[in-house]
């Protein structure tokens, strides 16, 4: 047979492989079981003794369910690295902007399903968990090399860290008993090296946002964007006026009154000093993300604002269940083995809780709803039609 030059070959490039289909082989039949390797997974669960047989039911389900978040945990990172790989280019369609929010949607609900998974874990009682709880001594969740990637391609900062124990560090905590490298340490250090972040993309993709129609490199780009933060605060000004009138008209005494004024005249200070934040917190550049998100949120109604709107409020959903997901592996280890220190010499409970409370990375996001105001008092844009529909773009 003729060999076939694959189509959409440009001129002038390297020469493509040619491609034989004389030589292509038709892929034999196969089973379920070997696609899945269903033998080879269901051999994994033998702990340490790698032998199943000498383990009691609960420990064997202890294996197993970790082995189930550990899986759930690698279709997360997947989901992310594309993510931030998308939003790491320096133009990106909006049409492309679905599959990210699709990408977003997926992690949202693995973490649900993995959040019920602690019911499975409910089910040991804290006598048969003590049972073989000391094999475990020396190891810990904290170990798991994969919820420490993907704090790190969410972004979380390295000083925002909570202390696990006695180690150094938590890179530490993730070497071998003899103090060799792992496959965890190994896996954790190409993460920390492995930028941008997702939330690094995401800001310099919302910082190149036109605010109003206005790009960053666009004459006037300041000055536009000093605008629109001026009126949005003047609107939310009137937002907040609006609610401390009637606040006060029901108030009690007047120190109930007082108290109240105060309030909300500082929260219309607190909303000036987020949008305009110093230079050692970002400056110019925070400036101009925080409206890009305040931009997409207040006008979310306006077609090109729609798929950025609901990328930010996924953004914002999976943030949330990994919290929950936290939350709740404090509370089944607390109903399980109560306040103990952790295998791995950690706080147990209150170290979970600790990074349930404190692991935050897109705060900016959570503080908008902050901001957010009525649709009816969100002032004029100067240049709505910027953000239709068109049949061609520039």
């Amino acid at each position: 047979m003729t060999p076939v030059t694959p189509r959409f070959y440009v001129p002038g490039t390297p020469s493509p492989a040619v491609v034989s289909y004389a030589l292509v082989k038709p892929r034999p039949a196969t089973s379920y079981w070997d696609y899945i390797q269903v033998e080879e997974l269901l051999a994994l669960q033998g702990g340490l003794d790698r032998d199943e047989s000498r383990l009691e039911n609960d420990e064997v389900l202890f294996i197993t369910v970790h082995q189930v978040f550990e899986l759930w945990l690698k279709l997360i990172y997947r989901e992310l690295r594309a993510s931030r790989d998308l939003f790491q280019r320096p133009f990106v369609e909006e049409q492309q902007l679905s599959g990210a929010v699709h990408s977003l949607e997926r992690i949202a609900t693995i973490f649900r399903v993995s959040t019920s998974h602690w019911e499975v874990m409910e089910t040991l009682n804290t006598r048969e968990y003590l049972g073989f709880r000391d094999k475990l001594m020396g190891a810990s969740g904290f170990q798991s090399a994969q919820l420490r990637q993907i704090e790190l391609m969410l972004g979380l900062q390295e000083s925002e860290r909570i202390a696990l124990g006695a180690e150094g560090s938590y890179l530490e905590a993730l070497k071998s008993a003899d103090g060799r490298p792992s496959p965890a340490h190994a896996r954790v250090t190409q993460a920390l090296a492995d930028r941008p972040t997702l939330k690094e993309a995401i800001e310099q993709w919302l910082q190149r946002t036109p605010i109003d129609g206005v790009g960053p490199g666009d004459p006037g780009a300041e000055a536009a964007l000093e605008r629109f933060a001026e009126n949005f605060l003047a609107a939310h000004g009137r937002a907040v006026d609006r609610s401390a009138a009637r606040a006060l008209e029901i108030a009690g005494s007047g120190a109930d009154r007082a108290r109240l004024a105060q309030r909300y005249e500082g929260e219309k200070q607190a909303v000036r000093a987020f949008l305009h934040p110093p230079e050692s917190e970002g400056g110019a550049r925070v400036k101009r993300i925080r409206c890009a998100m305040i931009l997409i949120e207040t006008y979310r109604e306006l077609p090109l604002l729609a798929w950025p709107r609901a990328l930010l409020d996924r953004l914002v959903e999976v943030e949330q269940l990994f919290v929950v997901f936290r939350q709740r592996h404090a509370r089944m280890v607390e109903r399980i083995i109560g306040r103990r220190t952790g295998t791995g010499g950690s706080a147990g409970v209150e170290y979970l809780d600790t990074t349930a409370l404190k692991y935050r990375v897109f705060r900016d996001l959570w503080a908008i709803r902050t901001l957010q105001i009525p649709r009816e008092l969100a002032p004029a844009l100067s240049n709505p039609e910027y953000y239709g529909f068109k049949s061609a773009r520039a």
